[in-house]
């Protein structure tokens, strides 16, 4: 079917996986949700083109407190969640953000040599690489929300804040 082979549908059934790997696996989704087994490994396999509904990644999301379905979508039309508290961690997070994106990418860099060191890659280095990278992308991500709030927070006029070049 065509639509498997979509970029967006693609992403959703990746978010999809992960969510459910958050909320501890099949039979816990399945519990979670009152929903057979076998359609929540539907879900999960990228090969199926079943997508959870909207009830269903709202109970998920809500269980294991990570908006990864939700994030997907919204990143798939331009956009970015923002957590209603962040003024308040932002500028605390900003060097740990920072740690993060360079542990990530430390780690991305040892995975990937590993990998091509025999010059050629395996699925299971691939599968590894993707998990690496999916840990890089939600720090970078982490990253630039602390940098967006910390821009606003420099705008507002705090004065332990400055933004280079706005002078």
């Amino acid at each position: 079917m065509a639509l498997a082979n979509e970029a967006w549908f693609l992403r959703i059934k990746s978010a999809q996986r992960d969510l459910i790997k958050y909320c501890g696996g099949i039979e816990r989704v399945s519990e979670i949700t009152s929903i057979s087994k076998s359609q929540v490994g539907r879900w999960n396999n990228t090969t199926d083109t079943d997508l959870m509904p909207l009830n269903a990644v709202y109970m998920l999301e809500r269980e294991c407190g990570v908006p990864v379905v939700t994030t997907a979508m919204a990143a798939l039309n331009g956009r970015r969640l923002a957590d209603p508290d962040d003024d308040v961690r932002a500028t605390g997070n900003l060097l740990a953000a920072h740690s993060s994106v360079m542990r990530n990418a430390s780690e991305l860099m040892s995975v990937s040599a590993q990998a091509f060191a025999d010059g050629k890659v395996t699925h299971a280095e691939a599968t590894q690489m993707d998990r690496v990278s999916s840990n890089l992308e939600r720090s970078v991500t982490d990253l630039r929300s602390s940098i967006s709030h910390q821009m606003a927070n420099a705008k507002r006029g705090d004065p332990s804040l400055r933004i280079v070049g706005d002078e």
